[in-house]
């Protein structure tokens, strides 16, 4: 039923076993049908200027790399994908889109892969217009992850479209907040016990802030 309603959508029912709870994934529409469109501007939907191309940038821990900006954005969304590797199910080649030159899109977050400010775990998994995709156990370290990363990232989950592989930089090219972030996640990678898979997203004070972050 999901692939007659948006079309390549049949692959949204392939989630990682293992985990406890169910799913229920659900079209965001009505209808089920979803409008493309062309994205003419030159600045991306958070406001980043679109780039021809970009480096692919490692992602530690898996045999992964992404198209991202360099600096700060690369640093933080890198993080996000190193926590879902280490605390969702391990990443795979493939499983990351990051840059892209195409304009042609259903939810205005896309926009933002133009300007390499935004990356998709699994779009084909959790793709435009489809949500209740994750489990529960997921789902928290997602809200987690944002605990993280604070404003400066916000999940395609949350969006009036939703696409839950979304994970796009909400906040301006000069904004303080991305600096700050981007910093204290380097001190975790170079420290020991902090960050990416040396977090309890299942901590007390944890979950009650996580769960107010939505």
């Amino acid at each position: 039923m999901l692939t007659a309603v948006l079309g390549a959508v049949g692959s949204a029912a392939l989630w990682s076993g293992g985990f406890t709870g169910v799913a229920h994934a659900r079209a965001a529409t009505p209808s089920g049908k979803l409008e493309r469109r062309t994205w003419s501007r030159s600045t991306s939907g958070n406001g980043w200027p679109i780039v021809d191309a970009v480096p692919v940038r490692a992602i530690e821990g898996p045999d992964v790399g992404v198209a991202v900006l360099d600096g700060d954005v690369g640093t933080v969304l890198l993080h996000v994908a190193r926590r879902f590797h280490y605390e969702i199910d391990a990443l795979r080649r493939g499983d990351v889109a990051g840059h892209t030159s195409e304009r042609e899109i259903t939810a205005t977050c896309e926009s933002n892969h133009l300007s390499a400010t935004a990356i998709a775990i699994r779009p084909r998994s959790y793709p435009v217009g489809i949500s209740g995709g994750l489990f529960p156990n997921e789902l928290t370290v997602v809200r987690d992850v944002l605990l993280d990363v604070g404003d400066v990232v916000r999940w395609g989950g949350d969006e009036q479209l939703p696409e839950e592989s979304d994970f796009h930089i909400a906040v301006g090219p000069r904004h303080p907040a991305l600096k700050e972030v981007a910093d204290r996640t380097r001190g975790w990678n170079a420290g020991q016990g902090r960050g990416a898979g040396a977090t309890n997203s299942w901590e007390p004070a944890r979950l009650g802030a996580a769960g107010s972050n939505r």
